[in-house]
């Protein structure tokens, strides 16, 4: 697919062009403006030449407004385009997390969301190689869906079984980056978080889903109660990439990143209801269910605390009061 920003007009990330930034290493996010994204740059861009790389999208911009970094545009479906970007920017280090996250969504549209989260990843990876000599580290960001269903708690020795075109495509990607290792010790971290919550201002997933519609109190209408999950506030989620970045013993490694806890869809929902005073009524399948759903999905997260040194900071009951908090405050009390 063509690049969706003329080459020509791809901008040079240069210091010195109205960005007050630090002089530190060269960094690139790919998925900047998403959920872990823009909470990760808030933390990097005091110690990194944060730049952003995302795909142009028509009517998304608004002449005159800033950006807090420094952004290219390139479709990562266009290696030429992500090429070039590369060159003009020099990261020392990537991070990649753009993607089509959404797993039910990509039961119904297999081909873009292989596209865009396999093949964007090997072009990212293959124009690192080609064109950043100085490249320190490449975080990419997996998904725990690639374990698919299995009934015991997932280490990174588990064997693998996606099941969604998604996981499919994030466990091709981890494939190709460890032949890349092997073959030019290209600096690969691979981190598979587990499920997380926290978010501003996306209201598509579970636990901001039910609590978004707790708090207008009407009904509330999930879909299956019973998958168990293992979910991890945002700010544990965004530890984990400040915790590899850097790292020499995440060189090469592929890290669990989760809680260690399980806890029914059915029960989470009625710890939120529990924390939001509310008292209405849930309406349980009241959304399809996906062909292939993972019932039981859990991780094990010893051998990032072992190497890393990284653990969970916040408790289930503890991150779901501050998501309600703050979408009580952004709903208006």
């Amino acid at each position: 697919m063509s690049a969706a920003f003329p080459q020509e007009k791809v901008i040079s990330p240069i210091r010195g062009q109205g960005y007050d930034l630090p002089e530190g290493p060269a960094l690139l996010i790919t998925g900047g403006n998403g959920f872990i994204g823009s909470n990760l740059i808030d933390r990097l861009e005091k110690d990194y030449d944060v730049c952003n790389l995302e795909r142009y999208v028509t009517g998304r911009y608004v002449l005159g407004n800033d950006r807090a970094v420094k952004t290219v545009f390139a479709d990562l479906r266009d290696y030429t385009a992500v090429k070039s970007a590369i060159r003009d920017i020099s990261p020392d280090y990537i991070i990649h997390l753009a993607a089509i996250s959404a797993v039910s969504y990509s039961y119904e549209h297999p081909h873009e969301v292989i596209d865009a989260d396999f093949m964007g990843t090997v072009n990212l990876a293959e124009a690192a190689l080609a064109g950043c000599p100085n490249l320190k580290q490449f975080l990419f960001a997996s998904t725990s869906e690639v374990y698919g269903n299995n009934p015991n708690v997932r280490t990174e020795e588990t064997v693998v079984n996606p099941n969604s075109p998604y996981a499919v495509a994030k466990y091709a990607s981890e494939k190709y980056l460890r032949y890349m290792v092997d073959a030019y010790s290209f600096p690969a971290t691979i981190l598979r978080p587990f499920n997380t919550y926290g978010r501003t201002t996306n209201s598509h997933f579970v636990v901001e889903r039910a609590i978004v519609q707790m708090l207008k109190g009407g009904p509330v209408r999930l879909g299956d109660p019973e998958p168990v999950r293992d979910m991890m506030y945002v700010d544990d989620h965004v530890n984990a990439y400040t915790t590899c970045l850097g790292n020499k013993k995440a060189i090469g490694e592929l890290f669990n990143f989760c809680t260690g806890r399980g806890v029914t869809v059915k029960k989470l929902v009625e710890m939120a209801a529990g924390i939001a005073g509310y008292k209405g009524e849930i309406v349980w399948d009241a959304i399809p269910r996906r062909p292939l759903d993972i019932m039981y999905l859990v991780g094990d997260y010893s051998k990032a605390k072992s190497r890393l040194g990284w653990s969970t900071k916040y408790k289930l009951e503890e991150g779901l009061k501050l998501t309600v908090e703050h979408w009580r405050k952004k709903m208006g009390g």
